[in-house]
């Protein structure tokens, strides 16, 4: 297994603390995804179905598609009645024309977009369109740069390249703020892909660093709750005809 491939697969085992530790995105960001008229989502690269609960609440018919048995289990049980199936971008289960835009959160990084872009575009109807979107930790924030400073900011490098048969891709960036506490903060942490591939040793050191962050920084410490900054960075596309 490639160094890609062990950190695309490193997510199931880790489901329980992903699914405590990740945020939500904000609903500016899905106005802007997702196009007028879409009854029919598929939440690609769902995790543990953070955005397919959000999609859901709108009204709107999803489906999740995931790679990680691990995951989709857990999807089904934080998002129960919400048909869920095992699947990937490049080899997606479900037949043609099955909806009129696909999501992919936090994911499109483990794609390969030259495969994953025509079998999209095979389940989105005629028109429909494909969104992307990242959640960024926002480090003008002084504790948030040296949060970033270390845990990494690898999250800073993102392709939002598509490709055939899509037309022309779009950004938009959304800036948002997440409360949360001491314990999801470091389930955050702890939910990252090279952080769950660390050795145990390693790992623990890392969490402490994060706690001693929590400990000393005068934005944070003492307190139950703080706000987490966020910019989420989104691009559309839609298929050509």
């Amino acid at each position: 297994m490639n160094d890609r491939a062990a950190h695309a697969n490193s997510f199931g085992p880790a489901a329980d603390i992903y699914e405590r530790g990740r945020p939500s995105y904000p609903a500016a960001a899905l106005d802007w995804l997702l196009p007028p008229g879409s009854p029919r989502v598929v939440d690609l690269g769902a995790g543990t179905g953070k955005l397919t609960r959000q999609i859901k609440e709108r009204g709107l018919s999803v489906t999740a598609v995931e790679p990680s048995e691990g995951m989709l289990a857990k999807l089904k049980q934080s998002v129960p009645g919400v048909p869920a199936v095992l699947g990937s971008a490049e080899r997606i289960p479900l037949p043609d024309g099955s909806a009129e835009a696909v999501l992919v959160a936090q994911a499109w990084h483990w794609v390969d977009p030259q495969r994953a872009a025509p079998e999209i575009a095979r389940v989105l109807t005629p028109g429909g369109r494909l969104g992307l979107l990242w959640n960024l930790r926002d480090e003008r924030a002084d504790w948030v740069r040296r949060l970033g400073e270390i845990i990494g900011s690898q999250e800073s490098e993102r392709d939002t390249a598509v490709g055939t048969p899509f037309g022309p891709v779009e950004i938009a960036h959304f800036e948002w703020t997440e409360t949360l506490g001491p314990e999801r903060l470091i389930d955050m942490v702890a939910s990252r892909s090279y952080v769950i591939l660390l050795e145990p040793d390693e790992r623990a050191a890392l969490l402490m660093e994060v706690r001693r962050l929590m400990a000393t920084h005068p934005d944070l410490v003492g307190r139950t709750e703080f706000k987490l900054p966020y910019i989420t960075e989104c691009a559309r596309a839609t298929v050509l005809s």
